[in-house]
């Protein structure tokens, strides 16, 4: 079976990697990749944004099934491309991928099917937005509409800084058309962590829970990046508020678009906050998340295509869990997220390679003659098993030693908030 991954950084190694296992795949292809994917995998230069390409190359090599990574892709409209072409794809279609590509949107359908989130209002005018903020006082969350790889949701503690985050979100358009129109929502307190479910229509499977770490900084302090580290389970999400999580959230966004004649087949990314109240949505992702997919794919036992290929096909699937935790801690590079330096040499991988239980997943890296280096603000995902979490993260802080590279930053606190729970 030939198979295509689209995307190009951590949590696409991370797919390759776990399809490259099943015995049902003869040939994978990744477009574009990176310098780790490319190890095991075959290299198609085609941007993941260039929809119609990537069909037609598709169509000429005879890909049996293909598996989306990242948003725009999907905001794009390539599963429609692909299915126009009789292509089986892994993901949802422009449609249904608007629960991401707009935050409007999936704020409306939120309030329309009853699902928990934070109060919030809509706008497109700097003046009007200022006023709201001046009246109803900070902290508060400004979010652009559109995608902004993570980076588009700032917590505003200040008034100050609102004002300016409206200013360079309306006024300045740092993120171009995305942030055009902005979400401003209440601050919910609690505990943030992540549910990712596969979707085919009315049928829903659960992977296994994650905890996500967004901020640049330890202690959670500083901007807000597409993810420092994350891992699987989270003792956060437990039994009673994984039933509240699929009762409350999923199964009203399966019936919500089932109302709405929208038909979705693929990963649908909840993100939550845990409040006293019960938990509430914070953003929906329509794909795995960026770093959570690295320790939970490591985590799952099945033959991850065969069960894509049974579930996409409509059959019951199971997804197996193994006992052991996994830790993932993101390498940055200097500047990361606003302007991130690249083409820095990174050194001691190959250690780190034959190192036992621990596994690297290449986010932002390309070779540069002999030499592997920087391409990106996230650069490697260092993921270690553990039969307890801490072990997990003795295991993967200990391989990080032997890795750098110049203005090499990570943060040294991942999974830490998950120990009062343990103990």
């Amino acid at each position: 079976m030939k198979v295509l991954v689209v995307g190009n950084g951590g949590r696409e190694h991370a797919i390759a990697w776990k399809v490259s296992k099943s015995p049902l795949m003869t040939k994978l292809y990744v477009a574009k990749g990176n310098a780790g994917i490319w190890e095991i995998a075959e290299r198609v230069d085609i941007s993941p944004t260039d929809v119609k390409s990537l069909a037609e190359f598709a169509s000429k090599e005879s890909i049996d099934f293909t598996i989306v990574g990242p948003e725009a892709p999907l905001v794009e409209g390539i599963v429609d491309e692909f299915e126009k072409r009789n292509l089986k794809i892994f993901g949802p279609s422009k449609e249904a991928a608007k629960l991401e590509g707009s935050k409007a949107f999936a704020k409306a359908f939120m309030k329309k099917y009853n699902i928990p989130t934070a109060k919030y209002e809509v706008f497109t005018d700097f003046e009007e937005a200022k006023k709201y903020v001046e009246k109803v006082g900070t902290p508060i969350v400004i979010k652009a509409d559109g995608l902004a790889a993570g980076k588009g949701a700032v917590v505003c503690e200040t008034l100050e800084k609102a004002i300016e985050t409206l200013d360079k979100f309306l006024n300045k358009k740092v993120f171009g058309r995305a942030s055009e129109k902005v979400v401003i929502e209440e601050f919910l307190e609690g505990e943030e962590a992540s549910y990712i479910v596969m979707i085919n229509g009315d049928k829903y499977v659960p992977l296994p829970t994650s905890q996500d770490h967004k901020r640049l900084l330890e202690g959670d302090k500083g901007p807000n990046t597409g993810g420092m580290g994350a891992y699987s389970p989270t003792p956060v999400i437990n039994k009673e508020i994984e039933e509240r999580i699929k009762k409350e959230i999923v199964e009203k966004v399966i019936e919500g678009l089932k109302k709405e004649g929208i038909f979705y087949r693929g990963f649908l990314y909840v993100g939550l906050m845990i409040t006293k109240g019960g938990p509430k949505v914070l953003e929906f992702n329509v794909r795995l998340g960026d770093p959570e997919a690295q320790p939970i794919l490591m985590r799952i036992k099945n033959d991850f295509l065969e069960t894509l290929i049974n579930f996409y096909e409509g059959k019951d699937v199971k997804i197996e869990e193994s006992d052991r935790w996994v830790l993932d801690v993101v390498l940055a590079s200097k500047g990361y997220p606003e302007k991130p330096e690249t083409g820095k040499i990174i050194h001691g991988l190959d250690y780190v390679k034959n190192v036992e239980d621990v596994i690297l997943f290449h986010a932002g890296t390309k070779k540069e003659g002999e030499f592997l280096v920087t391409s990106g603000g996230r650069v490697l995902n260092v993921c270690a098993y553990g039969n307890t979490l801490k072990e997990a993260k003795e295991k993967a802080y200990e391989a990080i030693k032997y890795i750098c590279f110049e203005g090499m930053y990570y943060r040294r606190d991942i999974g830490d908030k998950a120990f009062k729970y343990l103990s």
